[in-house]
């Protein structure tokens, strides 16, 4: 029936064209349309000449060895040559001369064939198409009985290795991809929340179903030439930079966000998240207007503290996009289907492909958190491969002792995973986890596991990031944990967001809107950034890949510094060395290092026993490590090392060197310290190779390591020491360690050393 389908519609396009007469078409209707079991019988009757049955064998063998299946185009000529041969014999007798038609249609077909040849040989041709559609099965059946061994083992290898790749996997989904949202879903029965009907004020029409065309084309022709305004003013408790497309700064008040009640939210949402946020905190309240009216935001204040209230709003946010999205989707399907195929009703509500929200996190714990407070959110009444999350996300073991900081903890409780990747998929009553990607309406993933999806050609993978073209938001979390992986990763991901597809995944492109054909989606994309401290790369990031039309905003705090919350009395000196170029700042920072800080080290060898380098970066780390193993000038110095790199027994066998003296300098890196939050004992000067990105870092090394060798009577109450190299290049991790109100003038000021007890 597969090859007769095609041919049904052809025909009927011929019949149509008035070429077919009503009962040549019935005819070959009724004869096609009979199954293969019911039309076998009569063919054998009709081809009882052992001549015809023979050369019909011989066709079937010459087609045999040519090893190819007879295509399409072919197969619809032999049933015309049938149709002419078998009507022009019924319509002998009256002399309708309808066959002087079909004479007409297949006339370029039939070539030099005449006579009984002309009559015979394309009936067998047809009968020829049925019996190869089941020959090849009947083929492979009889090799199966044969050698049923050879073919298990065969195939043992490739099955195997699949098998083995999917049990590696524990994220592996074996889905199909849909080539549709919801064809078949009703549209929602509560008249209640219809509220989202034809709401022009609501921020998800004035941003993407329905945006003012002239203003949004104005706004991207000046994204795309980089001309942006910018405005600073105070929310709530923090500093807030906004910028926005054009030459001057967007004075429209934005939609009230201070308040729940003050939101656009669907009706099904707002009891739970009533119960969930209840009245906002302050955070809540400075953050709410920007997110909700879709502004990029980049929240440069999250903390242990904080971070629940910041977390629940943005997945309030992102729950109402997808919601009202499928949603609307829905409703038009229904509209759609009710005003028939001929309607010229257009309605644009969707894009490329079905995926619309991104998380980025760090950790499978985080995206627990994340995933728990959407199912919260929206209290599914079913929740598909919910045992398999748990079992994949969870993990109750403790792996550290209570003594850990806060942020650790935070960070690395739970299941600590790095690679991970997860679609979610909402229904009317129920929430499927682990569906396919391009099935899923929001997306959870680290930036190891996402990177992972994607492949490339320098992995012999094919590269697939269509499941990306019509992400309209981004929310990434802890991005201070980001970096201290691989950032490379996340920058590759945002590279990969908004493209056009390469293949339609069953996209109905009459449906797509006008932004998203015009390749404009990166330019209404939401992008949510949230991390404790601000860094170059997190404000290359926002210069980068943020051009949201509707402008952007940078919200941080005002810093008191760190420089008294060490809890031990000691001096902390401040050198600032020059750099002429942020690309040379490494070489003048070890010029420095070499000329000002080693000497003092070799002088008085004894006064170097406990030395504590902190370098932030593993570059400079490797840099230092080899001067001191090779430089003939710091022969005298003994010394460790102790990076993100190093395991338990090389990083114990340091720390015991160091603290009973036999290493009297000790090289330590930043990751190093986030990753394992070592207590190293013996401490009694610390040099800053470079600050921390972290501030928190500061505190404990300077403060925390100085405070623990004065309890163990290591070194006497206020004679540790700290010393720290900076240069005006490092302004923002400067303000985070001695205060807004300190940095400028230590940036500024003709004096390169500063001291602070």
């Amino acid at each position: 029936m597969w090859r007769v389908c095609p041919t049904l519609r052809w025909l009927s396009t011929f019949y149509q064209a008035g070429t077919l007469n009503i009962f040549q078409f019935f005819y070959l209707e009724d004869f096609l349309l009979s199954q293969y079991w019911q039309v076998w019988p009569l063919v054998e009757e009709v081809a009882a000449s052992e001549a015809v049955v023979a050369e019909a064998a011989e066709a079937a063998e010459v087609e045999a060895e040519a090893e190819e299946p007879i295509d399409s185009a072919r197969r619809e000529s032999s049933i015309l040559r049938e149709l002419k041969t078998k009507t022009s014999e019924e319509s002998e007798g009256s002399g309708t001369g309808d066959d002087e038609s079909l004479d007409d249609v297949t006339s370029d077909e039939e070539g030099g064939d005449d006579g009984h040849n002309a009559s015979a040989r394309p009936y067998m041709a047809l009968l020829q198409s049925f019996k190869d559609t089941e020959a090849p099965v009947a083929k492979r059946r009889k090799l199966e009985h044969q050698s049923p061994q050879r073919s298990e083992e065969a195939a043992e290898p490739q099955e195997d290795e699949d098998e083995g790749d999917k049990a590696s996997d524990v994220d592996h989904v074996d889905e199909p991809e849909e080539t549709g949202l919801d064809l078949d879903e009703a549209p929602e029965e509560d008249e209640e929340d219809s509220e989202d009907e034809q709401d022009f004020t609501d921020p998800f029409d004035v941003h993407f179903a329905h945006p003012d065309e002239t203003l949004v084309a104005t706004r991207i022709s000046s994204a795309k030439k980089g001309e942006w305004a910018t405005k600073r003013e105070m929310m709530q408790n923090w500093r807030a930079t906004l910028t926005y497309p054009g030459s001057k700064p967007d004075e429209e008040p934005l939609h009230s966000g201070t308040k729940l009640d003050g939101l656009k939210l669907k009706q099904k949402l707002r009891e739970p998240a009533s119960k969930k946020l209840g009245s906002f905190s302050s955070v809540q309240k400075a953050l709410g207007p920007l997110v909700f009216n879709y502004r990029d935001v980049f929240h440069c204040d999250r903390s242990v503290q904080n971070a629940g209230q910041i977390r629940e709003l943005v997945c309030l946010h992102a729950l109402n996009h997808v919601f009202k999205t499928r949603d609307r989707v829905i409703k038009n399907n229904h509209k759609l289907a009710k005003d028939g195929q001929d309607t010229e009703l257009e309605l644009r509500d969707q894009g490329f492909t079905r995926p619309k929200v991104l998380f980025l996190l760090p950790t499978r714990n985080s995206c627990l958190k994340i995933v728990d407070i959407i199912r919260d959110l929206c209290n599914p009444e079913q929740q598909e491969n919910r045992k398999r999350f748990d079992e994949s996300f969870t993990d109750k073991d403790q792996k550290f002792g209570a003594d850990r900081p806060a942020d650790f903890q935070g960070l690395f409780e739970g299941n600590d995973d790095d690679m991970f990747r997860l679609g979610i998929k909402f229904t009317r009553k129920s929430v499927k986890y682990f569906a396919q990607f391009y099935n899923s309406d929001i997306l959870f993933a680290s930036p190891l596991g996402l990177r992972m999806a994607l492949g490339s050609e320098a992995e012999k993978t094919k590269p697939d990031y269509d499941f990306l073209s019509s992400i309209e938001m981004v929310i990434v979390d802890q991005a201070d944990a980001l970096l201290m992986q691989n950032w490379e990763h996340v920058e590759q991901i945002f590279e990969h967001l908004n493209l056009q597809p390469k293949d339609a995944h069953g996209c109905d492109f009459s449906r797509v809107r006008n932004w998203y054909l015009e390749d404009w989606a990166k330019y209404f994309r939401q992008t949510i950034v949230l991390s404790a401290f601000n860094t170059p790369e997190l404000s290359e990031l926002q210069r980068l890949h943020c051009h949201n039309w509707a402008g952007k905003a940078r919200l941080q705090p005002e810093y008191p510094g760190v420089l008294q919350k060490l809890g031990v009395k000691t001096k902390q000196t401040f050198s600032r060395f020059q750099s002429h170029q942020v690309d040379r700042d490494p070489d003048a920072r070890f010029d420095y290092f070499t000329s000002a800080i080693v000497p003092s080290l070799v002088k008085r060898p004894a006064d170097a026993t406990g030395t504590l380098i902190f370098i932030p970066s593993y570059l400079d780390f490797v840099r230092v490590r080899n001067y001191f193993a090779t430089s003939s000038a710091v022969n005298s110095v003994s010394f460790g090392a102790i990076s993100e790199y190093a395991d338990v027994p090389e990083a114990s066998r340091a720390r015991s060197h160091f603290l009973n003296g036999r290493h009297r300098v000790l090289l330590y890196t930043e990751r190093a310290h986030h990753f394992r939050r070592y207590v190293l004992k013996g401490v009694r000067r610390v040099i800053f190779y470079g600050l921390p990105d972290n501030p928190i870092f500061y505190r404990e090394i300077a403060g925390g390591y100085l405070s623990k060798s004065e309890q163990d009577l290591e070194i006497e109450p206020g004679r540790g020491s700290v010393r720290v190299l900076f240069s005006k290049y490092d302004v923002i991790k400067l303000e985070r360690i001695v205060g807004s109100q300190r940095v400028g003038k230590m940036i500024q000021e003709r004096g390169d050393t500063f001291d602070f007890v």
